[in-house]
């Protein structure tokens, strides 16, 4: 099984899926870095992206899911996924995946985007990301994992989830 670490921009997605997969011995990805240049453009001059925006980003990105997989190659992928419709683009190869969705609140989100420095997003864009959000549901293959304690904390809640799915698919 591989791994999406989703939420709104300064949930924490790339530092918590950077921990995982160097736990796991998994390939990193950072869904930002796959992001074509004139969406970057866009966010940086604090310009929400649409659906079509998004699109060939999500395809791209369901594509190297899909060679992963198709390689053997074990990895946790760093990405918004905010919406149901993105999440079912990720998945639609049938490939094993579980999402961990990083909630917080707005005021703990923005005052997070306040302190990152060099980061292409800007906090403008904080509303929109939440306007954007739809929380996975639950027949999704979603974990959600509060972002309220420290990293450690919550790399914590992430590893012990995939420790009970991997019990519990054993029984």
């Amino acid at each position: 099984m591989n791994f999406i670490v989703m939420g709104v921009a300064g949930s924490g997605k790339s530092t918590v899926a950077k921990l995982l997969a160097a736990r796991l011995q998994a390939e990193f990805l950072e869904g930002d870095d796959f992001h074509p240049p004139a969406n970057v453009a866009q966010m940086s001059n604090g310009l929400a992206l649409t659906d079509a925006d998004r699109l060939p980003w999500l395809v791209n990105l369901n594509r190297i899911i899909g060679a992963r997989n198709e390689l053997g190659r074990p990895f946790v992928l760093a990405c918004s996924a905010l919406k149901k419709s993105y999440r079912q683009q990720l998945a639609a190869g049938g490939y094993p995946l579980l999402f961990f969705y990083l909630k917080g609140t707005s005021e703990l989100i923005t005052q997070r985007m306040q302190q990152r420095k060099n980061h292409f997003m800007s906090t403008d864009l904080v509303i929109s990301q939440f306007e954007a959000l739809q929380e996975p549901e639950e027949e999704e293959c979603a974990v959600t994992v509060s972002i309220d304690g420290s990293v450690e904390q919550i790399l914590q809640q992430v590893i012990r989830a995939i420790a009970d799915i991997k019990t519990y698919s054993q029984v």
